[in-house]
């Protein structure tokens, strides 16, 4: 495994290389990082024909690079920038033998200019977390811009628990023509139902115990769902209602059509209920999608 500092040298690196499997993290990974990482390794390049149970014998190798970049544009004024966790070295100790190069830019690389060049992402990203944290997504969309022009991957695998960025990529790479595939891997959670995050380290032990009941709730509000209510406005209520009571600062739970992430209709059978909230000092988000047959 080759670690990477500058895009001189990353474009360099994979000039000749055959498929590029990506995937872009802040670093401080977890099981859900590697999860993604792991999938990247699945996808070679099947262009000789139909592809057989020996999928590395018959397609072209891949090689799977890893970013590890802590964003400064995606952060507000009042946010953990300064204090998000920085671990390299563990970091790359997961990575051995998953990735075959990890790319670990300075800011000054990503930004070796004042950036006056933003992506604007779409309407829906001032709704949901957007409405909490301004300007979060138009952080976000630009730098996972900057990455993947500098990569310039075939594949590019991103996690569904941060599921209005999934959706705002899958848009920015639809409507800008990028030559690139996006995958959202499903999230990862602990053995109790928690949704991994690298935020979850913030949580005091009892804090630990309370934050399963986000995804409770929302399985809850899947439950409902599938059970025939189609108020979403009052299940969205009783829920956070719920959450509320325990002590929970609920920014939003709701239910949308996951194409779109819009209000659903009555109609629409493919939904997923998504919720952020904070217990004590530490922001959560989680998700369920929900198919009605």
């Amino acid at each position: 495994m080759m670690q990477i500092n500058t895009i001189a040298a990353l474009r360099a690196h994979l000039a000749q290389a055959g498929t590029v499997a990506f995937v872009p993290t802040m670093g401080n990974l977890h099981e859900g990082h590697i999860d993604l990482v792991r999938q990247a390794r699945g996808h070679a390049d099947c262009t000789k024909g139909r592809q057989s149970a020996n999928r590395q014998a018959d397609c072209g190798a891949v090689t799977v690079v890893v970013s590890i970049f802590v964003n400064p544009l995606q952060f507000g004024p009042a946010e953990d920038f300064d204090k998000y966790p920085r671990t390299l070295d563990a970091d790359c100790a997961k990575l051995e033998g998953l990735a075959d190069v990890v790319f670990v830019p300075a800011v000054n690389e990503m930004y070796a200019r004042q950036q006056t060049v933003f992506v604007e992402p779409p309407p829906i990203a001032d709704e949901l977390c957007g409405a909490a944290r301004p300007g979060h997504f138009r952080g976000m969309a630009t730098v996972v811009l900057k990455l993947l022009n500098t990569v310039q991957p075939q594949v590019a695998l991103f996690g569904k628990k941060d599921y209005q960025q999934l959706h705002i990529i899958r848009q920015m790479v639809a409507q800008m023509n990028l030559p690139v595939r996006i995958i959202g891997g499903e999230t990862v959670r602990a053995a109790d139902g928690l949704a991994l995050s690298s935020r979850n380290q913030y949580l005091s032990a009892r804090e630990r115990e309370e934050a399963v009941f986000l995804q409770q709730t929302l399985d809850k509000v899947r439950l409902e769902i599938l059970g025939g209510a189609r108020d979403y406005a009052k299940v969205e209520a009783d829920a956070a209602s719920v959450l509320t009571k325990r002590g929970w600062q609920v920014e939003y739970v709701s239910v949308r059509d996951q194409e779109s992430l819009g209000i659903p209709a009555v109609s629409d059978r493919m939904l997923v209920v998504l919720a952020a909230a904070r217990l004590g000092a530490t922001r959560l988000i989680d998700n369920l999608e929900v198919e009605l047959v």
